[in-house]
């Protein structure tokens, strides 16, 4: 992109960065990295309260193409988060993103909205099934995971680094595998449970 660069774009993404570094939407942090930032710009979301995110740290990028502004960039989670609208690779579903854009469209704007999905999901346009389908018949055990989730990957662990090690990577698959094989179990019980009082009802009808 940088060879597409027009003294436009750069005012522009001077402006931007500026703003994000500055007075940011709530619960959003701007991150300087080695990247280009009219490349891509990195940002810390806070979990918001009263949400399975809440207390988790999450980083995420917005991609500029060569023909940003004119469309829309690309939004990415780097912390693997259980979402519906997010997908495994951490592409971001956002209407902002897609069919509402306009160039006039500020990146702390996309940026705010990404926030609020975390608030109010849209599990009819899921890029994660499972999680649109939990959301949908099931919000207790969605928001279950969602929470695992978020404790595993998104759990401040000290100073922010580039990313996990391979061992803590290791140990946060292992812990999450655990964890859901809990889950799982715990799950199992319950349904166990149900089953039986639902047949002692039936055989104190038949008394």
């Amino acid at each position: 992109m940088a060879s597409h660069v027009t003294s436009e774009l750069a005012a522009r993404m001077g402006k931007e960065v500026k703003a994000l570094a500055t007075s940011p939407p709530e619960g959003v942090k701007y991150v300087e990295t080695d990247a280009d930032q009219l490349t891509e710009i990195h940002a810390e979301m806070s979990g918001p309260t009263g949400t399975p995110y809440e207390g988790g740290t999450f980083r995420l990028k917005l991609v500029l193409g060569s023909d940003f502004p004119s469309a829309p960039p690309r939004g990415f989670f780097l912390t693997k988060i259980f979402h519906p609208n997010i997908a495994a690779n951490g592409d971001i579903c956002v209407n902002t993103l897609k069919r509402d854009w306009s160039s006039e469209v500020t990146l702390s704007h996309v940026l705010q909205v990404i926030r609020c999905l975390l608030i109010v999901p849209f599990p009819e346009s899921s890029l994660n099934d499972e999680a649109g389908k939990l959301f949908m018949t099931s919000y207790d055990e969605y928001a279950a995971r969602a929470r695992l989730y978020t404790d595993l990957h998104a759990a401040r662990r000290g100073a922010a680094s580039p990313g996990p090690t391979l061992t803590e990577k290791n140990g946060d698959e292992a812990g999450e595998a655990n964890a859901e094989a809990n889950l799982a179990a715990k799950r199992k019980v319950e349904k166990e449970k149900k089953k039986q009082k639902e047949n002692k009802k039936k055989g104190l009808k038949r008394l």
